[in-house]
């Protein structure tokens, strides 16, 4: 098994032992995206729809980078310390994505790193001529 890191500059830098997204075959794994900006390393002032975005963005840039895009996403976990919230997840996530959607959970959590409110990661296939 070749397993190949996908690491982008556009995308927060890892801030543990993980990396941005592991590609095996034309399967990549996105790790956890929160609200960082990719340049300050620092979560992005505003309210969850600003965080939301923010964390749609980074997962979008590291999806780039590993040669894909939102539509080759097929499973989205989305983690969330206000449930109340999972309506503007849906908002804004049908701003990024077109039917077919991708499959999703939707988690309640009791915290997330840096005490924001929304994490998202996800698997992608990427792709093929052949089908």
């Amino acid at each position: 098994m070749n397993k190949e890191i996908i690491s982008t500059p556009l995308a927060p830098q890892a801030i543990g032992t993980y990396s941005q997204a592991i590609k095996v075959g034309e399967t990549v794994y996105l790790s956890g995206q929160i609200p960082l900006d990719p340049e300050t390393m620092q979560v992005v002032d505003g309210d969850i729809a600003v965080h939301i975005r923010r964390v749609f963005d980074n997962l979008k840039a590291v999806a780039e980078a590993a040669g894909g895009d939102f539509n080759d996403i097929v499973k989205l976990n989305v983690f969330l310390t206000d449930l109340t919230n999972f309506p503007i997840v849906n908002e804004i996530m049908a701003e990024y994505f077109s039917q077919p959607y991708p499959a999703r959970a939707a988690i309640g959590v009791a915290a997330l790193p840096k005490g924001v409110g929304v994490e998202m990661d996800g698997v992608m296939v990427l792709r093929n001529e052949y089908y």
